[in-house]
């Protein structure tokens, strides 16, 4: 039997509506957007369609949104587009120490192109100190890249409030919402961010796509240079099979927002309480009410997070830590929300999605607690 699946912060399956929408592209609609016969105007159409979807649930407009391969890129062309384009004005970026690789790289990449990198703190559950942005803003400050949502234990950062300091400095403002789109409300308006990064696999459509958000009037360095695709942003012929399924991605997550909200919570919460009930010491890592409806980081006491999953095959989920011979390898988010050891080299990620069920929880619970009760026996 197939092991049950927990592990939708990762990736998702492509959604079956979203399948059915690009298989006709997969066969008879095959032509090159920018050519100008009928093949081509048949994908460039798809290619607009997907891009008002797109916008449509990020509530922008539709030539405020460009397609990339997915989250990591969007990340990339974000930072070095702004830190580029803006240099002349300064050369400081401010991020927080719990980003994904895929903001913290570019940043450290930057610092070797002269730039200046502040790497805030966050509390013990994740979220950053609001006075401290404020009193680390300088006028050599050009950019404030923050995560909506952590990747791995949910925890939803105050954007609009980072925002407001942002505009109230003339920053410009990014957030990786690669985790939160389709889950929780991203509007950019209400969020009042510049720039905003979707990744097409954490919301039900196919890997290799993703959208960034450009607010008009910021201005961006390219990242990829070429033809003028992607109205001379992006360079490359476009992805229109990946396009066509993340356009109807947003779509469907619009249209289902509260109802795959209020399901992935009530997974994720029985989850929880279920392992906590048969298993007592137990600690959520992550903050219990400003956190993602689906995710759930739980720090099992004195045990390796490897050695669990190994004992746990018939549910898949990803450690928080990454356990060896001599020592253990802990995250940097679980590290900067200063998480004790002995639960830190213990945590589990589990991420619950829409096509989770209770019959797939109840069964969940029990192998990770026989999965704890065996090592314990050790």
């Amino acid at each position: 039997m197939k092991p049950i699946y927990l592990d939708y912060n990762a990736t998702t399956p492509i959604d079956l509506e979203v399948a059915e929408v690009i298989k006709p592209y997969l066969e008879e609609f095959f032509g090159n957007p920018s050519s100008s016969h009928w093949y081509g105007i048949r994908a460039k159409k798809a290619i607009e369609i997907a891009r008002s979807q797109v916008a449509d649930l990020l509530g922008c407009q539709p030539d405020e949104i460009i397609f990339t391969s997915g989250g990591s890129e969007s990340n990339n062309y974000a930072i070095k587009g702004v830190a580029f384009a803006n240099r002349i004005k300064g050369n400081h970026i401010i991020t927080s120490a719990s980003e994904h690789p895929a903001v913290t790289e570019v940043c450290k990449y930057l610092e070797t192109k002269g730039f200046r990198v502040t790497y805030l703190p966050v509390d013990e559950y994740g979220l950053v100190d609001i006075v401290k942005f404020q009193e680390t803003i300088t006028p050599q400050t050009i950019l404030i890249s923050l995560m909506h949502a952590n990747n791995e234990v949910g925890t939803i950062q105050p954007i609009p409030n980072i925002s407001e300091l942002a505009r109230q400095n003339g920053v410009i403002i990014h957030t990786d919402a690669a985790q939160s789109v389709g889950k929780i409300p991203t509007r950019v308006n209400e969020l009042g961010i510049d720039l905003l990064s979707v990744a097409g696999h954490k919301l039900y459509a196919p890997k290799g796509i993703g959208a960034l958000f450009i607010r008009k009037g910021t201005n961006l360095e390219k990242l990829i240079h070429g033809a003028g695709h992607e109205r001379n942003k992006r360079a490359g012929t476009e992805n229109v099979l990946g396009i066509v399924g993340l356009g109807k991605a947003c779509e469907i997550a619009k249209r289902d927002l509260k109802k795959n909200m209020a399901h992935m919570e009530s997974m994720r919460d029985s989850l929880y309480l279920g392992l906590q009930e048969l298993l007592g010491e137990i600690r959520l890592n992550g903050h219990r009410e400003k956190c993602l409806p689906n995710t759930l980081s739980v720090g099992f006491p004195n045990i390796e997070a490897d050695k669990l999953l190994l004992k746990i095959k018939g549910v898949a989920a990803s450690a928080g830590a990454a356990c060896h011979s001599e020592h253990a390898s802990i995250s940097h988010v679980l590290t900067a929300m200063n998480v004790p050891e002995k639960y830190a080299i213990g945590t589990i990620r589990f991420s619950t999605g829409k096509m989770t069920t209770s019959v797939e929880i109840d069964r969940a619970i029990e192998i990770i607690a026989e999965g704890i009760q065996t090592l314990n026996l050790k």
